[in-house]
């Protein structure tokens, strides 16, 4: 079978409203995107998600609580699913990353991590979600470089595509996860212990 993934980024920052890179930052949603966010709960409340997974920062972690105040679906958060951490230019202004994330796919931003850390990050998050989750719809809120993640992951797209392209924002994001889910080139599955 396989599992759902609907990708939903963390609402508007404070950070995303001055032109600072958060990175691995808690961050804090504005007002604006407190209102955004609750419009994420109308948009996804009744969408049939049977669980939401958010990375821990806390403008994630935000976007879901606010999106699912009251709600039974239950909320849980995975350090996997973090921002690239961006070392010493974590708060820093987003021009000084704009047009230099290609190269810091395969090496890590000074202090920081590269994005094949990221991906690599989100491909073990994938195996467990798709272990446990089977033939679900989870809904996953999380950062850009997550989302770039699971279009390299899951779509074959390049990183080196992925990372210095414009941000089109949309209402969510739609993958299938197959279970179980080896990544390319990537993870050894455990043995089938039903196996004699």
């Amino acid at each position: 079978m396989a599992v759902t993934l609907v990708y939903e980024t963390h609402s508007i920052t404070t950070d995303n409203e001055t032109g600072i890179a958060t990175g691995w930052l808690p961050g804090e949603l504005s007002a604006r995107g407190r209102a955004l966010a609750a419009e994420l709960g109308e948009r996804r409340r009744d969408d049939g998600i049977d669980v939401v997974y958010s990375s821990d920062l806390r403008r994630a972690v935000q976007t879901a609580e606010i999106a699912f105040a009251g709600s039974a679906v239950p909320l849980r958060q995975d350090r996997r699913l973090r921002e690239c951490d961006y070392g010493e230019l974590n708060g820093g202004p987003v021009a000084r990353l704009a047009g230099r994330r290609a190269g810091y796919i395969d090496r890590p931003w000074p202090g920081g991590q590269s994005y094949r850390q990221v991906t690599a990050e989100t491909a073990a998050f994938l195996a467990d979600l798709a272990a446990s989750w089977d033939g679900a719809r989870v809904l996953v809120i999380a950062h850009s470089a997550n989302r770039w993640a699971l279009q390299h992951l899951l779509h074959g797209e390049a990183l080196e595509d992925l990372v210095d392209a414009p941000f089109g924002w949309q209402e969510g994001w739609t993958y299938t996860v197959p279970a179980p889910y080896l990544p390319p080139g990537g993870l050894t599955p455990a043995p089938d212990r039903r196996s004699t």
